[in-house]
């Protein structure tokens, strides 16, 4: 494959996901719901980075990727419920909870990017309702999957703080529904708003 002239701003996307995972490791709230928090972001740029020479994605892609890579990593590092920006937040408007949980789950929408790329590039799908059908399924049925996983997680743990932060509810029993709906809020936000542009880079990657 000849010379991806995009390398130092892919260099610096790495770099940068990099630099606040190192970060991230450094004296978090706790360091087994630390584990369970970023190995999502890990296993998907261990996999990025092993496809790399037979498969690259749009720019816009790897910067989706990033941003939810440091997003987990904040998390994680703080915690969902305890992140300081969004307990500031809390206070100031008199919020009933910590939303930066609410937040991430809104921004793991940008994937939606994602998706549709691996279906336009890995699929006979082409462009048009279909693909934003199906894309908008299987975003909502990884949400699904990962609350699962959550609480799966949360069922064998023995430590119960762990369990109740990894978890992240703070005490809300639509915790779960909220999450789900407001990724995909956040998914069709992004195929809105960006499938133009991402059509522009597919064709450049073509």
């Amino acid at each position: 494959m000849k010379k991806d002239q995009r390398t130092p701003i892919l260099v610096f996307i790495l770099l940068s996901v990099a630099s606040v995972f190192i970060w991230s490791l450094i004296k978090p709230e706790g360091y087994l719901i630390w584990i369970l928090e970023v190995l999502p972001a890990v296993v998907l740029w261990i996999i990025v980075l092993a496809v790399y020479k037979r498969f690259r994605f749009t720019t816009l892609s790897y910067i989706v990727m990033a941003a939810l890579s440091i997003m987990m990593f904040i998390g994680a590092h703080y915690t969902y419920s305890q992140v300081p920006l969004f307990d500031w937040i809390k206070d100031y408007f008199n919020l009933n909870r910590n939303h930066y949980d609410r937040f991430g789950h809104f921004l793991k929408g940008l994937f939606a990017i994602v998706i549709r790329e691996l279906l336009l590039r890995l699929s006979p799908l082409k462009k048009g309702a279909w693909t934003t059908f199906i894309t908008l399924s299987i975003a909502l049925a990884i949400s699904a999957l990962y609350e699962i996983i959550e609480w799966a997680a949360s069922a064998v743990s023995k430590d119960g703080k762990t369990s109740k932060q990894f978890l992240g509810t703070q005490g809300d029993i639509w915790d779960t529904q909220w999450d789900m709906t407001l990724l995909l809020i956040g998914s069709i936000l992004a195929l809105l708003l960006l499938s133009k542009y991402h059509n522009k880079q597919l064709k450049k990657l073509d």
